[in-house]
């Protein structure tokens, strides 16, 4: 309907309803919940399927949450029976919401499946449904993972591999720059996982990416050529970027409870631009040697320091550190990312370079020190350092060892070397793409409401 915005022209017709899917990772349903309530905030119904030990902070009236357990069979360090687990439990829940949803009168129109889930395109036909797939990755990371699931290259690489294959657009010359699965054998199965995203992407009606245009636009130009990608990111709660949805300041959903109050207090207390804020996500499994050495690195570059390490992960800070940072440092299990990076006390972010946090330091201007641990992160920081150039990498003098010396320089370097102005400069510039990404005739912007349109008016799609 040609002139007619996309909300009204729901207002004319049935409501859609869509039925979103997520694997029981923080990095997947974040970015997946924060899509949802875009969908709900444009009049659409949507019913999404989380892990039973999600934790609910703030859910949406217009958001409907079914929960599947995951909690029994194989753990996750056997992959193989791990996504088997995952696949046998997910569709014996979809099942059963799809089929009542038929007896109520409301049935599904679209699936919305997690790209790990490659399984869920043919369900979603045989259950009638258009289906969707939402990748979590960078642009230029699922390039590279599609690459090598057509054979080129192949892993493991070894130095001097051949990297001829990447598209120009991907600015990696040395291999230990790809995503570390590629030469890395630690995680037996990954490779061919992470590979399976485009086992059935030909059939997928859409493909949506949490990223935006103005971000990766030469690697999504190349991706377009082949699939019909839609950017819909970045995906963060609004009030952290256009402020269009009223309240929406944090997920909603959460598999950590965090540390709120606390952490936004002692933030409170600190000058601008005086904090280091240090996490490295939900799944990073730092050596006691690590650990070691980024404790001393930060406690000797004089500046404060706010550090997440998990409850399982505290026993490998020393008594002698934990007796010396307390007059500089804050140490929690968990907190609000968001509204951390948000906070005028937080100068820098030092990072795993998880896409979700990436996304997050870029959607806030925030200048980064990077320290990428496996998969994806590496490609990631590769973007931040040499592409956009709003962080700094922790010098490695082996493939896993660093330095308290090279924590403390890295950490000075971005809060006040003089790459600094020029990392903050970058960072903000980046905010305001990502903010216009995702305002009101924005490229991503854009693409939902597309989305939308093609779900609403079927013959549009093409």
């Amino acid at each position: 309907m040609e002139g007619v915005g996309i909300e009204s022209e729901l207002r004319m017709m049935k409501t859609p309803h869509i039925l979103l899917i997520s694997l029981p990772f923080q990095g997947h349903v974040s970015p997946m919940v924060q899509f949802t309530k875009r969908l709900a905030s444009k009049g659409l119904q949507v019913t999404f399927l989380c892990p039973s030990s999600t934790i609910v902070i703030n859910q949406s009236d217009s958001i409907n949450i079914e929960y599947i357990s995951y909690k029994d069979g194989p753990t996750v360090q056997d992959l193989e029976l791990y996504m088997a687990n995952i696949q046998k439990h997910a569709s014996d829940k979809l099942v059963q919401v799809i089929e009542k949803q038929k007896r109520c009168g409301h049935p599904f129109d679209v699936l919305v499946h997690d790209s790990l889930m490659p399984w869920a395109v043919d369900f979603g036909h045989q259950h009638g449904l258009r289906v969707a797939s939402f990748f979590t990755q960078a642009c230029a990371v699922n390039a590279i993972y599609y690459l090598v699931f057509q054979g080129k290259p192949r892993p493991p690489l070894e130095e001097g591999s051949s990297l001829s294959s990447l598209p120009l657009s991907i600015p990696v010359r040395d291999y230990r720059d790809l995503p570390s699965d590629l030469y890395d054998e630690r995680h037996p199965g990954s490779i061919e996982l992470l590979g399976s995203q485009f086992s059935h992407v030909q059939k997928d009606d859409w493909i949506l990416c949490n990223t935006f245009l103005e971000l990766e636009t030469q690697v999504v130009n190349w991706l377009s050529s082949k699939w019909k990608i839609m950017t819909i990111g970045p995906s963060v709660p609004s009030m952290f970027l256009d402020k269009r949805l009223a309240d929406d300041r944090d997920y909603g959903l959460s598999l950590f409870k965090p540390e709120g109050e606390a952490c936004i207090k002692w933030l409170d207390e600190k000058d601008t631009d005086s904090v280091v804020y240090v996490s490295f996500g939900s799944l990073a499994n730092l050596v006691q040697d690590q650990m070691d050495e980024i404790a001393w690195g930060l406690l000797n570059s004089d500046c404060n320091f706010l550090w997440v390490v998990r409850d399982t992960k505290k026993s490998k800070l020393s008594e002698k550190f934990i007796e010396e940072f307390a007059d500089r440092g804050l140490i929690v299990n968990w907190c609000p990312q968001l509204k951390v990076l948000a906070h005028n006390a937080v100068g820098s972010f030092m990072t795993h370079c998880g896409w979700n946090s990436t996304l997050e330091a870029l959607s806030l201007g925030v200048p980064m020190t990077v320290l990428p641990q496996w998969m994806d992160q590496t490609t990631n920081a590769k973007y931040i350092v040499d592409v956009w150039k709003t962080g700094v990498r922790v010098k490695a003098r082996d493939k896993e060892s660093i330095t308290r010396e090279d924590i403390t320089k890295s950490v000075k370097d971005v809060m006040e070397g003089t790459k600094r102005e020029e990392l903050k400069t970058n960072a903000l510039k980046l905010k305001e793409m990502a903010l216009e990404a995702m305002s009101k005739g924005g490229s991503s912007d854009k693409n939902i409401d597309d989305f939308i349109s093609e779900i609403v008016n079927p013959t549009t799609s093409t």
